[in-house]
């Protein structure tokens, strides 16, 4: 069974700077994209930051030039490095593995951590 474990979410002061992982319990085939993905209270769930399996790289324009989503050769372990955070950067972020094969799509989440911040 497939489990995306985060870890490196916490509080800091605006100005700051977190680290995000998540690492896949195991390879995972016909992996399509991989992402970041962040939702505060009240909100809906938005794109962060999302990789193609061939290296393709999208921001959302309030991150850019701030976060940069990277990923381990393997595939098996996705980062998002934030820096300058801002209040508003505040919420549960996800990370996310989309695998299609055979024309079939299934998305992978892990279970969030808490990005909070606040001086």
């Amino acid at each position: 069974q497939v489990r995306l474990v985060e870890s490196g979410g916490g509080l800091v002061q605006p100005g700051g700077s977190l680290r995000l992982s998540c690492a896949a319990s195991t390879t995972i085939p016909y992996t399509k994209a991989t992402g970041w993905y962040r939702q505060a209270p009240g909100k809906q769930r938005e794109l962060v930051a999302d990789m193609t399996i061939g290296g393709s790289i999208k921001y959302a324009d309030s991150v850019k030039g701030r976060f940069t989503i990277s990923r381990t050769s393997a595939n098996n372990t996705l980062y998002l490095q934030m820096n300058n955070l801002k209040p508003e950067d505040t919420a549960v972020y996800y990370c996310n593995f989309h695998v299609t094969y055979l024309g079939d799509e299934h998305d992978y989440w892990g279970q969030g951590t808490q990005v909070t911040v606040s001086s």
